[in-house]
Parts: structure tokens; sequence; C-alpha cells
């Protein structure tokens, strides 16, 4: 059974292209399932059945999971086993039996713009770590990166003339997203009077770095994220990608268009991006209300 999981995981990483820590999440998912699989006397791939698949499924039911948690490690089997159809090794799928929770619909936190030029322009850019810090959180708003396409961000993804950033995004698809005059001119201190002082000399290609000069780590930007929020005294639950959130519902509100926003966004689907009209929806309701003789 080990060996399939290993082949599946390979799987993953060279044919779908995906990162390191969606790999991680299948991983830790799937070892449970081979854990409980031992466990009822299965030892290999082809002795899997709705039975099996159906006894584990109704032991994580019963562990107190969240829904959100239990529909993950459903599509994780699913993944898994249609891997193992595909590979010739089962007939057919047994992860027909699963039912996955309805999980709630949750609406995504984007912050209001006043709140975002707070926050950009709320904490003092005084030396390379200052330089950097706004630089970096101008970046994000500007772009809509996700956190581990910006830590993975190469300084030659950059075109400084042209004001374009060539992404690298999930499933290995590249992606040119424009950068914004502000965001643009940030990054041009930072890459003049702050990144050299960082790197003193090292050969790093990331445009960000920590202040070893080496490339930051999703947690170092999180940590760049609430200490300058707190500074500038934008107060409630932020992470990197509530700045994703906020580009794209702001982009939205100024009238883009969707197919824009998705492409931008680097949605595969533009059914994930609609989720954003549901935001937008919100914001008119306000202007409505607002402005309306008889909102």
């Amino acid at each position: 059974m080990d060996h399939a999981l290993r082949d599946f995981l390979v799987h993953l990483k060279t044919e779908r292209g995906l990162a390191r820590n969606t790999i991680e999440s299948y991983r830790r998912d799937l070892e449970r399932y081979v854990r409980s699989l031992r466990e009822a006397g299965v030892t290999e791939p082809e002795e899997i059945g709705t039975e099996e698949v159906a006894r584990f499924a109704e032991e994580e039911a019963r562990s107190g999971l969240s829904a959100r948690t239990l529909t993950r490690r459903h599509s994780s089997l699913r993944m898994f086993h249609r891997f193992l159809v595909e590979e010739r090794i089962l007939g057919k799928d047994p992860t027909a039996v699963l039912l996955s929770p309805r999980l709630p619909f949750r609406l995504p936190h984007a912050l209001p713009l006043r709140e975002v030029e707070k926050l950009l322009e709320g904490f003092p850019a005084l030396g390379a770590i200052g330089i950097r810090d706004r630089a970096l959180l101008e970046f994000l708003y500007a772009t809509g990166m996700r956190v581990s396409e910006l830590t993975g961000f190469p300084a030659r993804g950059l075109s400084r003339r042209e004001g374009y950033a060539r992404c690298l995004g999930k499933g290995g698809r590249e992606r040119v997203v424009p950068v914004g005059r502000r965001a643009l001119a940030a990054v041009e201190v930072y890459l003049d009077r702050a990144r050299p002082l960082l790197v003193r000399g090292r050969k790093t290609e990331a445009l960000f770095v920590n202040h070893r000069g080496a490339p930051l780590s999703r947690m170092g930007v999180w940590k760049i994220l609430r200490r300058r929020a707190r500074e500038a005294g934008v107060e409630g639950k932020l992470s990197p990608h509530t700045l994703r959130h906020s580009f794209a519902t702001h982009l939205l509100e100024g009238g883009a268009s969707l197919r824009d926003v998705q492409e931008m966004l680097g949605h595969s689907d533009i059914s994930t991006t609609q989720i954003y009209t549901a935001v937008d929806r919100t914001y008119l309701k306000e202007v409505h209300r607002t402005f309306h003789p008889r909102g």
C-alpha cells in the first residue's frame, strides 16, 4: 500500500505540478487512510472496496472533525482512487459511496478600501526592513498573488519597464499580472535602496528576502502583515489572503469584468471567481441604501 501512496504523491508533483504544501496535505490525509486499511487487514490497493472506504469515512465522521476537514479528506480519497483506476490497479472507483458534508457558504473577507490604504500607509517605511515591508504589502495588494506565489517570486519575474509581474501559480500555470504605479514605485525603492543591504552580495533569486538575505517564508510574510497592521491600527483577523480577496473585490467594485479578475487571480475555473460577485452585491446593496431616496 505504501508504494501506491508514494507513486500517487510523485504523480501530484511531476504530472500535476501541485505545490509542496498541497502535496503534504494529501500525504497526511492518505497516511491516515492507509493506516486504517492496514488495521483492517487490507495491505494491497487491489483489496480496497466500497466497504473499506465507507468504514474509514464513518470513523472520520465520528472523530469530531469539522465539515471542511472532512470534505478535504474525502477529496484526497477520491483523487487517490481515481489515480489507482487510471493506473489500472483498481477496476472501479470505490469512493462513489462518499457523501461529503455540506459546507456553509462563507464570503471571502475583504478589507474596505480605506482600511487597505491605512495598512499600506500607516507605518513608517524606515530602514531596509521598513522599505521592504512597504513594498511587499503594496505588491501583494497590487497583484493579488497567493502567499505561496509571492515567496517563490523571483526578482527577474518583474518587468520594471513594462509594469508586469510574471507569476507561476497553481499547477505550474504561468500568468502575467499588472503591477500598479504605486506598488511599482515602492518596489523600485526597495530594489535600489533596501534589497542590496539585505542580500549583502549573496546570490538570491527571490524578490523579497529576510534580514539574512534568504527568501521570505510564508510565516515570515504573515508576521510582517500582522505587525504592520497592528502599527497602522488595522484591526480584525488578517492574513495575506485577505489582501488577495481585497484585490479581487475592489477590482469588481471598480467595474472590472469577472473574466479579467479570473485571469489576474489565476483561477482555472470562473466559478471560483464568481464567489466575489456576492461580495460585490453586498457593496452595491450598501451603495443603494446610502444613496437611493427610499433606500
